[in-house]
């Protein structure tokens, strides 16, 4: 079977010799890859114009809605993959993090486009900076769409996920993708692919995807295109300097294999509920994918009196493992991707020997369960003790990507602290105590060199994701050997993908290029109560000022009946006197219900509902007898999928000198008139 590029809204196979890949498992041949022939100058062009330009086109919330149709749709033919996914050497463990794991990236990043980000192209971000004195000129910062493309070059050991999490905040920032998967596996993402583009969910040159050599693809990257790679730290290198990504500062994000640790605190002594997760964790890392995540744990760092007891405790786990053929029950560990990482970790183990004695594991006897050894892509489990690895460099240098581990023992701290920090920047590191000062002092002298750092004891361990799971919530990257770059990350993942652009100019020119009203923008009296039109009718920027209302000691004495908020500032006439107030105050919240009152249209109509309240500051106290009135500025309009909208209105309390003394943002359900 030949695998199929696809290239400008067409699928295509390559021309000429193919690379051959082989079932990791019985060493069958399962498929060839060649990218011979295709125009990588015009699969560029055609993301930028034809791809970029709909996603750009599209708001952030209606991206959102196609990751999660994706996310749907993957989901329903998530069986299809599993077959597919064995012949990579994967257990179902193996596969469904992979597969289902990468179908989830969609559906968080589909949330949170919707929940965090305007129903906007573009995101207005960060507070107005006042910036004369006037108050009129001002800046704020804009986030636009990068017009190139994102070009992605995966690894082997997740073909699924590793695409899916790079694809979600590419494509909800508005940016199209070409997607280049490590040769070895592509049959995998190929098949992935296809139910995409047969979806029919994502835009017309969105997405396209190259199984084989990468061919010119990179000289024809411009400035506003990104590079992203998951890889060994050699080919981050030698992609990094490329002379057109180095020429046009095209953005490129790395993510490379790390030497990642996990150490024992010295009170998770043996018997601990966390000596016993520590062990099972550390295990897991080694034999989960075969020990070919770049999140694995390469250095188990423990006290120097529990290496004994460690060691012996990681024996006994290993020693259940059986490595064989996943399909067979009671298989717990499959082969690597291919024969070439077997090769790639016999010779790093090789000159971690010269650190280190084996004590678990031989690479050349072991047993295969229900498959020939020689025919697959089989490797054991491999764990190493180095007894000075303070003074041997391989364990902090030298990777084996596979199920291979080093135990390095130390003898305080300072010293896990100072073993850990060797890695030269690491992924992710994990701890197991349950003394939150050795916590504190672990993560402060660890997380310079750690782009991720867990903390695993009895009480958060049930729920626990472990060590080796990056969460698109969270960044995944890190500095030094891993790469310098960040991942997911939530919303901070989508900004890679944007232009941050710093505006500056009038607040009303800014809130009329934003969409959004600014303080110190114009704002028209509205002629009509704004709670009496529909979310269609409302205008950014239109404004109700209120009546006045005086406010009284009944009103506070009041009050604090109903409340219950009996605070001397309020009710102590004497103590009052020597606060900072100087003499009695109204309580703030008495202020926001007055105005409340003042603004509201108590009839019905298609203001529905008030479900929020952001940003609340009281900038001046209320005395007795001051009097206030409210500005109610329509800020901002969001179209939902609901019958109702949301806008966010302005209010601003001011006194009887036009001071403000309460800001603050509500929010609103709106009936739309075409809803």
């Amino acid at each position: 079977m030949r695998l199929q590029n696809y290239a400008e809204g067409q699928w295509i196979e390559g021309k000429g010799k193919g690379t051959e890949l082989f079932h990791a498992v019985t060493g069958e041949k399962v498929a060839e890859a060649s990218s011979e022939g295709l125009n990588f100058r015009a699969m560029a062009d055609y993301a930028r114009t034809v791809g970029g330009k709909k996603l750009r086109a599209m708001s952030f919330h209606e991206r959102a809605l196609m990751l999660k149709a994706m996310a749907k749709y993957l989901m329903d033919r998530k069986d299809e993959f599993y077959p597919i996914s064995a012949a990579t050497g994967a257990t179902k463990v193996d596969s469904w993090i992979d597969i289902e794991g990468g179908i989830g990236t969609f559906y968080v990043y589909a949330s949170k486009g919707r929940k965090e980000l305007p129903n906007e192209p573009y995101l207005i971000e960060g507070n107005l900076e006042n910036i004369s004195k006037g108050g009129t000129f001002v800046g704020r910062h804009i986030c636009v769409p990068l017009e190139g493309v994102a070009v992605h070059i995966n690894a082997f050991n997740f073909p699924c996920w590793g695409m899916l999490e790079k694809l979600a905040p590419t494509f909800l920032a508005g940016v199209p993708a070409i997607v280049k998967p490590a040769t070895v596996t592509s049959f995998l993402t190929e098949k992935m692919v296809k139910a995409m583009i047969e979806s029919k969910i994502l835009p017309e040159g969105a997405l396209q995807l190259i199984c084989g050599s990468a061919g010119d693809l990179l000289d024809h990257m411009t400035c506003q295109d990104v590079v992203t790679l998951t890889g060994s730290a050699d080919t981050g290198k030698r992609l990094k300097s490329h002379p057109a990504i180095v020429e046009h500062s095209v953005r490129f994000n790395m993510e490379a294999d790390s030497l990642n640790c996990s150490i024992l605190a010295p009170d998770a002594a043996p018997g601990s509920e966390e000596f016993d997760l520590f062990v099972k964790e550390v295990a897991r890392e080694m034999t989960v994918k075969a020990g070919q995540k770049c999140t694995a744990i390469r250095r188990t760092i423990v006290p120097q009196e529990m290496v004994g007891d460690v060691i012996t405790a990681l024996k006994k786990r290993l020693g259940d493992v059986k490595v064989g053929d996943p399909a067979v029950e009671g298989v717990k560990m499959g082969p690597l991707a291919g024969k070439s990482q077997v090769g790639d970790v016999k010779r790093n183990l090789e000159l971690l020997k010269h650190a280190g004695e084996i004590a678990f594991g031989q690479p050349e006897d072991f047993q295969v369960v229900g498959a020939d050894k020689g025919k697959g892509a089989f490797f054991p489990p491999v764990l190493l003790y180095c007894k000075d690895p303070l003074k041997k460099s391989e364990p902090h240098s030298v990777e084996a990507f596979g199920p291979v581990n080093t135990v390095m023992g130390y003898a305080n701290i300072d010293e896990a602290i100072e073993l850990a920090r060797l890695g030269r920047g690491s992924l992710v590191g994990s701890l197991f105590t349950a003394n939150d000062a050795t916590a504190k002092k672990v993560v402060l002298g660890t997380a310079p060199y750690h782009g991720r750092m867990v903390i695993l004891n009895r009480h958060c361990a049930k729920e626990s994701t472990g060590h080796g799971s990056p969460l698109p919530h969270l960044v995944h990257g890190g500095p030094g050997r891993a790469g310098g770059g960040e991942e997911m990350g939530g919303i901070r993942g989508v900004m890679h993908y944007m232009q941050r652009t710093a505006l500056q100019g009038s607040p009303t020119t800014l809130s009329h290029i934003g969409n959004q009203w600014m303080r110190g923008a114009d704002r028209p009296e509205a002629t009509r109560h704004p709670f009496r039109k529909f979310f269609e009718e409302l205008e950014i920027g239109e404004t109700l000022t209120t009546h006045r209302r005086t406010i009284t000691e009944a009103d506070i004495v009041n009050f604090a009946g109903i409340s219950g908020d009996f605070f001397y500032a309020h009710m102590d006439d004497i103590a009052a006197r020597t606060s900072l107030f100087e003499k009695r105050v109204a309580h703030g919240y008495f202020v926001i219900a007055a105005a409340a009152g003042l603004f509201v249209d108590p009839a019905p109509g298609p203001v529905l509902a008030n479900y929020g309240l952001e940003n609340l500051r009281f900038v001046k106290p209320v005395y007795i007898g001051d009097t206030i009135q409210v500005k109610l500025t329509c800020k901002q309009k969001t179209v939902k999928e609901t019958p109702e909208g949301v806008v966010a209105w302005d209010v601003e309390v001011s006194n009887q000198n036009a001071e403000a003394v309460a800001l603050y943002t509500i929010l609103t359900l709106v009936k739309r008139k075409d809803a």
